[in-house]
């Protein structure tokens, strides 16, 4: 998989044109990467994990490409029914929600959801009546960067019994979801999940209940600055020859978050002042770990950075903005000499970086803007054309 990257003249002419920091989204390598997809992986529909991203341009992008969408509150709901998304397009994905989101999922039509607690029967049945439900089991895949199942799924012994609940309840339990976890590098996660999810499948259908669904999840890996240790087509291919072999007659889709926007964004920043500590060069940035670098601390995650100049190379430090020590990007890095006012580059930062961004310090959010809205005329480049550490 190739990422999208800004050249430095157009970076350039970026800045003539917006005040840095902002960030750049190429909606054409979104919807390369949401066919790469649908290409290795063809047997498994597709609800877009929106949280990752829910810049509108992405949006707009995927709807027209026939994407379905993951939501998790009322928030989401609301901000693909401004762009047209019919609630039968979204799966309420949030294993336990609140009142507000429950609204909107009746408001807006959205009539699938999962669920992974007694708890939650009640809620869903009183909101949205007959809504088609899927239990959410916990599995566990040490190879993950984030273990999401610590916190989400039920134990697999519950799932039969949570669904028959359900049905009491006069829900339509119609299948089983499972989450491997985020950025998964083993295939091995998911062929093993869905040879025990096929045993839960035919559990259910010894007690009389015929399952029609299942949610396979996301956590697809993307490249990161440390560049990428799985053939990701080979990948994908493997769990859609498992899905045919064990789920031919079912219903699968999967929920891709990072994978659809993550190497699809760029981030320009500038200098705006140089240190010079116990002779090692520090160089502050205008955007930090509270604003779009925000994936480095809640997505254990590291950006690619390009920097750009003509003068000798030294090893330093770049930092964010605010008046937090914890606000560190880059230790130890090779760059060119720099000065205020230059630009640098952060590529493959699509993903989890702007929804968890702050305002604090009063430091604004970066707004992003759309690539072949400002180059119409040119198509977006995916080979790297920037100095990287």
């Amino acid at each position: 998989m190739r990422s999208f990257n800004l050249s430095e003249n157009e970076m350039n002419e970026l800045c003539r044109r917006h005040e840095t920091p902002f960030l750049v989204v190429s909606v054409a390598k979104v919807e390369e990467n949401y066919r790469f997809l649908r290409a290795h992986l063809p047997h498994a529909g597709v609800y877009y994990a929106m949280k990752a991203n829910p810049a509108p341009a992405i949006l707009r992008r995927l709807a027209a490409l026939g994407s379905k969408f993951d939501v998790a509150s009322a928030g989401e709901i609301e901000a693909l029914a401004r762009e047209g998304v019919a609630g039968d397009r979204m799966i309420y994905a949030n294993p336990v929600k609140d009142a507000r989101g429950l609204r909107a999922a009746a408001k807006y039509g959205v009539r699938r959801m999962t669920f992974d607690d007694a708890s939650e029967i009640g809620k869903i049945a009183q909101a949205v009546p007959g809504a088609s439900v899927l239990v959410r089991i916990a599995v566990h895949n040490s190879r993950a960067l984030v273990d999401l199942n610590t916190k989400f799924g039920a134990r697999p012994e519950d799932a039969l019994p949570l669904l028959l609940a359900a049905k009491r309840a006069g829900l339509r339990p119609v299948g089983i979801c499972f989450h491997v976890g985020s950025q998964s590098l083993s295939v091995a996660a998911y062929e093993e999940a869905l040879l025990f999810v096929h045993g839960l499948f035919a559990e259910a259908k010894a007690a009389g209940l015929t399952l029609t669904d299942l949610d396979i999840g996301g956590g697809f890996p993307v490249p990161d600055a440390a560049g990428l240790a799985v053939d990701v087509a080979a990948m994908l291919t493997a769990i859609d020859r498992q899905i045919v072999r064990l789920f031919p007659e079912t219903a699968v889709y999967c929920e891709p978050g990072r994978f659809l926007p993550g190497t699809a964004v760029n981030l320009v920043a500038s200098v705006i002042g140089t240190k010079d500590r116990a002779g090692h060069p520090w160089y502050i940035l205008d955007e930090g770990i509270y604003g779009a670098f925000s994936g480095m601390m809640y997505d254990h995650w590291h950006y690619p950075l390009h920097t750009f100049g003509r003068g000798g190379r030294v090893r330093a430090t770049f930092a964010g903005p605010s008046c937090d020590g914890i606000d560190v990007l880059y230790e130890d890095f090779l760059t060119p000499r720099l000065t205020v006012g230059d630009h640098v580059l952060a590529t493959d930062i699509g993903a989890y970086t702007t929804v968890s961004a702050t305002q604090f310090n009063g430091f604004a959010l970066a707004p992003t803007y759309t690539y072949e809205e400002e180059f119409p005329a040119a198509q977006a480049e995916t080979e790297p054309r920037a100095a990287a550490r």
